[in-house]
C-alpha cells in the first residue's frame, strides 16, 4: 500500500527529528530500531521543483544522508536530467554522490560519467566523462564526442569547465585540449569562441573567421572577429548594447591585405533608434567606408553609394513630424560626392482634421536643403532650399445608385532659394498650385452562388491644376513611374520640385475575382490623358507624352503559398518601356523568389543602355536532414551572368554542416570578378538558440 512520508513525519517523533525536506511516495515504507526509514517500490521523492525516482530509498537519520539504489532518475526545475545506479545524497537532493550516471541538460546535451559528485547544490563535478549531443546508441560511439577526464558543471553560471578533453569524430581523436569552457543549453550569451568559418575567394585567398564573443552585462556585448586570410589580416568587430528606451549596434573591420597600396582599410556602420519621448523617436544609420572597392572585395555588400541618415520623428493618430539630416558618398567611378547633392536636410508636419462641413482636411508643412561643394560646374555646384505648405481637403459620398464619388480640392505654395557657387549669386523664386480632382468609382460585385465572387471596379478621374509664379529647378522628382498606386493621384510627380499642370484624365478598370478553392486573381488596367505634355517626364516613366502608355498590373495568389505578380508600361505601338514580373513560393520545405526587369535606355535618368535581366533565389528542404540554395542573376541585355550562388547544408541533432560557393561576374573598376567558398560547421546543443534544426538520427536495430 503506498504511503506518504508526510505521515509517518506526524506519526513518528523519532523520523519527524530528521527534519526531511522532501515529500516521498512509495508502496512500502518501514522504519527500523536504529532510526533509519526505508521506502521500496515506485518510489517518487519532490523537493523544490526536484523529483526522484527510485527502486529504494533508506534514510539515515544519524548521518542525515539518502541511500539511493536505482535505476535512478532525477528530474531538475530547469529541466535537467540526471540518471544513475546508486546515489548517496542528501535529504534536499543538492550535495553527494552518484555513480554510474548521466546527465542530461536541456534535452540537448547528455554527460555519462563514472560518477558524479554534487555539491553545495549548484555544482556537479563529474569524472571519466563523455559528452554529446548527438543521439547515443547502445555501444556504438556517437558521430562527435568530448571525453574529458573531468567535467564540471555549474548551474548558477550555467557553464561546462573540462579538464584534459579530447574532441572525437566516430570515436576517433581529432583535438586535444588541456582546458575547455562551453556554455550549457540553457545559456543564450556566454563570452567564448563562437563557431570559425572557413571562407576562400579568388582575390583573398583561403582563410578563417573565428569569432569570439564577449558578455559585458545583461544589455551589452562584443563580438571580436579576427580573419585571417592568404592575402589579408583583418580584425572585425560588432557592439550592441541596449537601454530601456532603445539600443544601437556599431559594426566595423580593419584590414591590412595585398590588394591596395592604401594601408589599413575598413568600414564602419552605426545603427540606433532611441525612444526620446512618450512619441518622439530619435533614429540613425550611419556609413563610412574607406575606399570605394572595399566593401566588395570583402563580400560586405553590393552597395555603390553609403547614405548616413540621422532623424527625429513623432507620429499620433492625427499627426507626423520628423527632421532629418542625410550624407550621400558615392562609390562609383562616375560621380563625385559633391554632385549628388552630398548633404540634404528636411523637415516635416503633417496634420489631419475633421471639420465640421465634413471630409478630410490636410495641412502640410515641410522644408528641405540641398548642398553641394568642391566643384566649379554651374549646374552640379547648385545649392538649394524650399519651404513649402500645402492643405488638401477631400471628402467621399455614394450616390443612391453605388457610384463612389470623391472630391478633392488642394493648394500647394512653395518658396525657393537657389545658391549659384560660379556666378556667385542667389535667386529667390517663389509658386503656387491650386488642383482640384473629381474621382469616381463604380464596384459591380457578382457572387456566383458557389464561394466565388467577382469585383469590377471601373474608376475615372479628372484633375486640373496649374502653376502660378517661376518653375524651380528638378532635384527630387527626377525618377518618375506609373504604377496602379498612382494612377489617380493629384500629382505623378514623387517630389515637390515638379509640378503637373492642365487638365488630366486619368481612367482605369480593375477586376479582383476570390474562389472558394483559395484562388484570388486581380488585372488592372489605367491610362492617363493630358491636354498638355510636361518635359520634366523621362521616356521610361510613361508619362512623356500627352497620352501615356498602358498600365498593365496583375497578382495571382494560388493554394499552398504561390503568389505571381507582374506590371508593364506599354506604348500605342506595342513597345514596352518597363516590365516586371515576379514569382514567390512559401511553404515550409520550399522557399522560392523569382523576378524578371526590363528597362528601356533612358539617358535623362543615366541609363544609356537597356537593362533586363531575370534573378532566382530559392531554398529547398530535400529531407529532414538534407537543405540546399541557389541563387541566380543574368544579364540579358548583356548576355552574361550577374552574379550566381549554390548552398548544400546537413544537419542533425548535433551537428550542422554547410558548404556554399558564389560567383560575382560583374566587372569595373571598383569591382572585380570574384568567386567565394564558405564552410561552417556548429556543433548544436551549446546555448540556447542552438538547436538542432534538421531530424534526430535514428538507431537502426
Amino acid at each position: 500500500m503506498r504511503a506518504l512520508t508526510i505521515l509517518i513525519l506526524l506519526l513518528l517523533p523519532i523520523v519527524a527529528q530528521a527534519q526531511m525536506a522532501a515529500t516521498l511516495v512509495a508502496d512500502d515504507v518501514v522504519v527500523t530500531a536504529d532510526n533509519r526509514l526505508i521506502a521500496s517500490g515506485n518510489i517518487e521523492a519532490l523537493y523544490d521543483g526536484t523529483r526522484l525516482q527510485a527502486d529504494r530509498v533508506t534514510y539515515d537519520q544519524r548521518s542525515d544522508r539518502l541511500t539511493i539504489d536505482g535505476p535512478i532518475l532525477i528530474t531538475g526545475p530547469d529541466g535537467e536530467i540526471l540518471t544513475a545506479q546508486q546515489a548517496t545524497l542528501d535529504p534536499q537532493l543538492e550535495n553527494g554522490l552518484l555513480l554510474g550516471a548521466r546527465l542530461v541538460l536541456n534535452q540537448q546535451v547528455q554527460i555519462a560519467a563514472n560518477q558524479i559528485d554534487r555539491s553545495e547544490g549548484r555544482y556537479s563535478q563529474l569524472y571519466k566523462t563523455a559528452v554529446t549531443s548527438c543521439r547515443v546508441c547502445g555501444t556504438r560511439e556517437p558521430l562527435w564526442s568530448i571525453r574529458a577526464e573531468r567535467v564540471v558543471v555549474d548551474d548558477l553560471e550555467e557553464q561546462l569547465y573540462l579538464t584534459n578533453a579530447t574532441f572525437r569524430v566516430k570515436g576517433v581523436p581529432i583535438l586535444y585540449l588541456p582546458q575547455l569552457r562551453l556554455p550549457t543549453p540553457s545559456n543564450g550569451r556566454a563570452t567564448g569562441l563562437l563557431p570559425p568559418r572557413f571562407v576562400t575567394t579568388d582575390r583573398l585567398g583561403p582563410g578563417i573567421r573565428l569569432p569570439y564573443f564577449i558578455t559585458l552585462g545583461d544589455s551589452r556585448d562584443l563580438t571580436l572577429t579576427p580573419y585571417l586570410g592568404g592575402e589579408t589580416r583583418t580584425l572585425g568587430a560588432r557592439y550592441r548594447q541596449a537601454f530601456g528606451r532603445g539600443g544601437f549596434e556599431i559594426v566595423g573591420a580593419v584590414s591590412s591585405d595585398t590588394l591596395t597600396d592604401d594601408g589599413l582599410r575598413g568600414y564602419l556602420t552605426a545603427q540606433g533608434s532611441f525612444l526620446v519621448a512618450s512619441d518622439l523617436t530619435l533614429s540613425f544609420d550611419l556609413q563610412d567606408v574607406s575606399d570605394q572597392s572595399y566593401l566588395s572585395d570583402y563580400n560586405i555588400s553590393d552597395a555603390d553609394r553609403l547614405a548616413s541618415i540621422v532623424a527625429l520623428t513623432r507620429v499620433t493618430d492625427d499627426s507626423v513630424f520628423s527632421i532629418a539630416g542625410s550624407y550621400y558618398e558615392t562609390l562609383r567611378d562616375d560621380e563625385t560626392d559633391a554632385t549628388l547633392p552630398p548633404v540634404v536636410l528636411t523637415a516635416g508636419y503633417l496634420r489631419q482634421y475633421r471639420p465640421d462641413f465634413g471630409g478630410i482636411l490636410t495641412v502640410q508643412g515641410s522644408t528641405d536643403s540641398l548642398l553641394r561643394y568642391g566643384t566649379q560646374d554651374s549646374e552640379l555646384a547648385r545649392d538649394l532650399s524650399r519651404i513649402g505648405v500645402a492643405a488638401t481637403w477631400a471628402r467621399d459620398w455614394i450616390t443612391p445608385g453605388g457610384i463612389a464619388i470623391r472630391g478633392t480640392a488642394a493648394l500647394r505654395t512653395d518658396a525657393y532659394q537657389i545658391g549659384d557657387r560660379t556666378a556667385a549669386r542667389d535667386t529667390s523664386i517663389g509658386r503656387a498650385v491650386p488642383t482640384g480632382q473629381i474621382a469616381l468609382r463604380y464596384p459591380l460585385i457578382r457572387d456566383t452562388g458557389n464561394g466565388t465572387r467577382h469585383l469590377l471596379e471601373p474608376a475615372v478621374a479628372l484633375t486640373v491644376s496649374e502653376a502660378y509664379g517661376n518653375t524651380p529647378p528638378n532635384e527630387d522628382s527626377t525618377r518618375q513611374e506609373l504604377d496602379e498606386a498612382n494612377l489617380l493621384s493629384l500629382t505623378h510627380f514623387p517630389g515637390e520640385d515638379s509640378t503637373e499642370t492642365g487638365i488630366r484624365l486619368a481612367t482605369g478598370i480593375t477586376w479582383t475575382r476570390q474562389g472558394a478553392e483559395g484562388i484570388r486573381s486581380i488585372l488592372t488596367f489605367g491610362k492617363l490623358l493630358r491636354d498638355r505634355s510636361n518635359p520634366d517626364f523621362t521616356v521610361t516613366s510613361g508619362l512623356e507624352s500627352r497620352t501615356s502608355d498602358w498600365l498593365i498590373a496583375g497578382q495571382l495568389t494560388l493554394p499552398r503559398g504561390l503568389t505571381l505578380d507582374g506590371r508593364t508600361l506599354m506604348d500605342g505601338d506595342g513597345a514596352t518601356n518597363l516590365t516586371t514580373a515576379r514569382a514567390y513560393w512559401s511553404r515550409p520545405d520550399v522557399q522560392l523568389a523569382a523576378g524578371y526587369i526590363y528597362q528601356r535606355a533612358d539617358a535623362d535618368i543615366g541609363r544609356p543602355d537597356p537593362v533586363s535581366e531575370y534573378s532566382f533565389d530559392g531554398a529547398f528542404q530535400l529531407t529532414p536532414q538534407w537543405a540546399v540554395s541557389l541563387d541566380a542573376r543574368y544579364d540579358i541585355a548583356q548576355n552574361a551572368p550577374a552574379r550566381a550562388g549554390f548552398g548544400v547544408g546537413w544537419s542533425n541533432e548535433c551537428v550542422n554542416v554547410t558548404l556554399s560557393v558564389s560567383r560575382r561576374y560583374a566587372t569595373s573598376t571598383t569591382v572585380q570578378p570574384t568567386t567565394d567558398y564558405g564552410l561552417s560547421l556548429d556543433l548544436l546543443g551549446f546555448a540556447s538558440r542552438a538547436g538542432g534544426v534538421g531530424a534526430a538520427g535514428r538507431c537502426d536495430t
